[in-house]
C-alpha cells in the first residue's frame, strides 16, 4: 500500500482494519503515515518524503521521488504481494501501479483522480495501471464503466463519519459562540493565492449584508495555519470599515466551525462536500488569475465546480466565479440562506439525499472488492450500487 498524504493515511488505516477482518495474518507494507502504522502497517519510507507541493519543490525532489518509486517497485517484484494498493496521490502512485501491474501483480487505485473533469486522455494510462478503481463518488464509477475500467463505487468515508444530524449546539458551545443568533462560517481557501483573491471579497460581502439588512452575524474564519491567520489579520487591519463586523478567527477546526454555522460562504474546493454533509446552506465562490481561468475553462468538461452540484440531479448551490464573485452578489445569496425558510429547507433536504447516497461503509466495501480481486472472484454488486445516480 502506498499513501502520500494525510488524507490517504486516514483512508489506508481504515482499509487495513477492514482487510484484516478477512485476512488476519496479512502483512501490510509500503508507504504510510502515523495512522496506518498504528494499524500495524510497516512503512518502508516515511510518508512525509512524498508530501511535495509546488512545481519548483517537485523539480528539486524529482530524483529522490524516482528513487523511492524504484525502491517500492523492487520490493514488490522481490516479494510478490497479493495486491498493490495506491491511495490517491495519482502523480506518484499510478506510475508505480503500472510498473507493478506489468510484472503480473494485481493493482488497485483508491480515490479516483479528477479525470472525469479535465485531461480525460489520462484514462488510457489509468486503464494500463489498474486492475480495479475504487471511487468515492457515483458519477466517477459511471465514467470508468464507460471506458471499460473495472470499478466499484464504495461511497465516501466522510459520509460514514459525519452524523445525519450534526450537533450545532455542541459546536457553538465548544467554540464559545452564543446559542442564538446567526453565525456564518467564512472559508476563503487554504492557499495564500485563494485567500488573497477571496478574503477581501468575502469581508466586503459581509459589510454589504450588514448595511443592506438588519442582520449582524458572527463571522467565524477557520485558519489552516499561522500564515493564513496572519494574512487574514492583515486584511482586517487594512480597512477601518471591517471594525463594524464581528469576525472571529479560529485555528483549524473547520468542521466544527461549519457545524456551528447557519450558512457558509466558501471557496469552491472539496470542503463544499463536507459542508453539504453537515447540512449547512452555502454560497460558493472562486477567483483566479484571468489568464489561468481562460486556459482552465477550455480544459474542463464539467459545468459546475461545487461537488454538491455535481452530485445532485439539478444544481443546488449558487456558484460565483471570477467577476461574478462580487460583494453584492455574494451578500444577496448569503442573505437568502440566512432568511429564506424555503431555501434553507430545500438545500438541507438535498444535502440529506447526498448523505444517503454517499454513506456506504466505504472501507468495508473497498475491502470486499479488493478481496474479490485477490481471490479471482467477480466484483460484488448490489442494488444500491446499480442505482448510483
Amino acid at each position: 500500500m502506498v499513501a502520500g498524504e494525510v488524507s490517504g493515511d486516514l483512508l489506508g488505516a481504515d482499509l487495513i482494519q477492514s482487510l484484516r477482518k478477512r485476512y488476519p495474518r496479512a502483512h501490510f507494507v509500503g508507504i504510510g503515515g502515523e495512522r496506518m502504522r498504528a494499524a500495524g502497517f510497516q512503512s518502508i519510507v516515511p510518508m512525509e518524503r512524498l508530501s511535495v507541493m509546488g512545481l519548483v519543490e517537485i523539480v528539486g525532489r524529482l530524483r529522490e521521488l524516482f528513487q523511492i518509486r524504484a525502491r517500492i517497485r523492487d520490493y514488490c517484484l522481490q516479494n510478490r504481494p497479493a495486491v498493490m494498493i495506491g491511495i490517491d496521490s495519482p502523480d506518484f502512485t499510478l506510475g508505480l501501479e503500472r510498473q507493478v501491474r506489468e510484472a503480473g501483480i494485481p493493482t488497485v487505485h483508491y480515490v479516483s483522480p479528477s479525470v472525469w473533469a479535465w485531461r480525460r486522455g489520462r484514462i488510457k494510462g489509468i486503464a494500463k495501471s489498474v486492475d480495479l478503481m475504487l471511487t468515492l463518488l457515483p458519477f466517477e464509477a459511471r465514467f470508468y464503466e464507460e471506458h471499460g475500467v473495472p470499478v466499484r463505487f464504495v461511497g465516501h468515508p466522510m459520509a460514514d463519519q459525519i452524523p445525519h444530524e450534526p450537533d450545532r449546539a455542541g459546536a457553538r458551545q465548544a467554540l464559545d459562540l452564543p446559542e442564538e443568533g446567526p453565525v456564518v462560517a467564512m472559508l476563503p481557501g487554504s492557499r495564500r493565492s485563494e485567500v488573497a483573491h477571496l478574503g477581501p471579497v468575502f469581508l466586503d460581502a459581509a459589510l454589504w449584508l450588514k448595511r443592506e439588512s438588519q442582520l449582524s452575524p458572527i463571522y467565524v474564519i477557520p485558519c489552516i495555519n499561522r500564515a493564513r491567520r496572519e494574512q487574514i489579520e492583515g486584511f482586517l487591519a487594512e480597512k477601518a470599515d471591517y471594525d463594524e463586523l464581528d469576525v472571529r478567527l479560529v485555528d483549524g477546526r473547520s468542521r466544527e466551525v461549519m457545524t456551528a454555522a447557519d450558512a457558509v460562504l466558501m471557496f469552491s474546493g472539496t470542503a463544499t462536500l463536507e459542508a453539504a454533509l453537515l447540512k449547512c446552506p452555502m454560497v460558493v465562490a472562486n477567483q483566479i488569475n484571468p489568464v489561468t481561468f481562460w486556459i482552465v475553462s477550455r480544459m474542463v468538461y464539467i459545468e459546475h465546480v461545487a461537488l454538491p452540484n455535481l452530485l445532485a440531479p439539478e444544481p443546488i448551490l449558487p456558484e460565483f466565479l471570477q467577476e461574478d464573485a462580487n460583494p453584492e452578489a455574494l451578500g444577496q445569496a448569503l442573505l437568502q440562506r440566512l432568511t429564506s425558510t424555503d431555501t434553507i429547507e430545500r438545500e438541507r433536504l438535498e444535502f440529506e439525499k447526498i448523505h444517503h447516497q454517499l454513506q456506504r461503509n466505504a472501507s468495508e466495501r473497498a475491502a470486499e472488492a479488493i478481496a474479490a480481486l485477490i481471490e479471482g472472484q467477480p466484483l460484488p454488486t448490489d442494488t444500491e450500487e446499480q442505482d448510483h445516480g
